[in-house]
């Protein structure tokens, strides 16, 4: 029978997504990182960052659709492998772009102890704000292999942190849940694009089968006897 075995996912935690001079910059999204490496240095069984990591000609970016503008207007966004299969995508600023500074994990953050960096959004015909895969399932197009890596840790429990709270994040939990872990999303280690919306969201998340904890409840008190 294996016992306790937590995971620690930090989403997307780049220079892009974080104040002062990110193109698509969460408010106070810096603001999380010292929770951020109090958790990273928890005795989780494996410890991993996702970074977005775009070619300049990806589909989520407004620039690339004439006419369009970013975060008002949306996309079409449809299977390559499937025309039948489409979803609606909002349209981002140009973020993220493979080897820019702004794609860059933000410093302040304890790299040293991660254990391995996942790259997604790397295909530019579909959005993939999930650090597991992309949206479309007949058939799917990206797998990153997260969830393999994750159940070859016999991994057990799943802990969530990182930006953006209403996009990446909550897709990350939701993913996690679906594929079988016990997964958590720690609240003061996460910040939404749209504030607004962020009830809304943890609805879905709880509704997922995931939970939104605090760093002082004791899903995340019990990391420190964790090994």
């Amino acid at each position: 029978m294996v016992g306790f075995r937590p995971a620690l996912i930090v989403v997307d935690l780049q220079e892009d997504f974080c104040p002062p001079n990110g193109s698509l910059a969460v408010a106070n999204g810096r603001d999380i990182t010292p929770s951020i490496n109090a958790l990273l240095a928890s005795p989780f069984v494996i410890k991993i960052a996702t970074k977005d990591w775009h070619p300049r000609d990806h589909i989520s970016f407004a620039a690339n659709h004439e006419g369009k503008a970013p975060f008002t207007d949306f996309v079409t966004i449809v299977n390559p492998y499937n025309e039948s299969e489409t979803y609606e995508s909002r349209l981002w600023p140009i973020h993220c772009v493979q080897g820019t500074s702004g794609g860059e994990l933000i410093p302040e953050l304890h790299a040293g102890q991660l254990d391995l960096v996942l790259e997604k959004g790397t295909d530019a015909r579909v959005e993939m704000y999930s650090p597991f895969y992309d949206p479309f399932t007949s058939p799917r197009v990206c797998d990153s292999g997260l969830a393999q890596t994750l159940r070859e840790k016999q991994v057990t429990d799943v802990y969530v942190v990182g930006l953006a709270a209403d996009f990446c994040v909550k897709n990350a939990v939701i993913d996690a849940a679906k594929e079988g872990f016990n997964t958590f999303l720690v609240e003061e280690c996460t910040r939404a694009v749209d504030t607004s919306t962020w009830p809304k969201c943890k609805k879905e998340i709880e509704a997922s089968g995931a939970k939104v904890v605090s760093m002082d409840d004791p899903e995340v008190r019990r990391l420190m006897t964790a090994m």
